[in-house]
């Protein structure tokens, strides 16, 4: 219980920087130096933070915007991955280290989502009983 405390707290202290993050990916987004396919997470992740469909509705108070954060946070260190550090460090305006705050956002956000809706965000759906199924019957015809 005191754990889900201390991360409730974190969570609402990482809420507050979702403004500054989305301006970090609009200015990423008119970037000439970031790839097209970043582009196109990055476009998308707008997208789904400011549309009112979310998988956790952003009227539903706290866990609402969770869903949100934890989007920005896998997009941007995506990016921090595939892009060059620095192109990001022109944009951010925040006093936090980028690579530190999304990492953190990240992992408190990941503590209060579901896995299913982890799942969903990541573009990962598994079947229940399937993949063993297929996967089992490959490895029957490998050894």
């Amino acid at each position: 219980m005191k754990e889900k405390r201390t991360m409730k707290n974190r969570m609402k202290e990482y809420l507050l920087f979702i403004p500054n993050l989305l301006r970090l990916l609009f200015s990423l987004l008119r970037d000439s130096r970031v790839s097209s396919a970043d582009k196109a997470i990055l476009a998308g992740t707008i997208l789904y933070v400011i549309s009112p469909i979310d998988v956790i509705p952003d009227f539903v108070p706290f866990i609402g915007l969770i869903d949100d954060a934890y989007l920005i946070s896998i997009a941007l260190l995506r990016l921090l991955n595939r892009a060059d550090r620095s192109v990001m460090m022109e944009h951010w305006e925040g006093t936090h280290d980028i690579k530190e705050l999304i990492t953190n956002i990240s992992k408190v956000a990941s503590f209060f989502l579901p896995d299913r809706i982890k799942n969903v965000l990541h573009g990962r759906i598994e079947t229940k009983g399937k993949l063993k199924v297929v996967a089992d019957a490959k490895r029957a015809v490998n050894e």
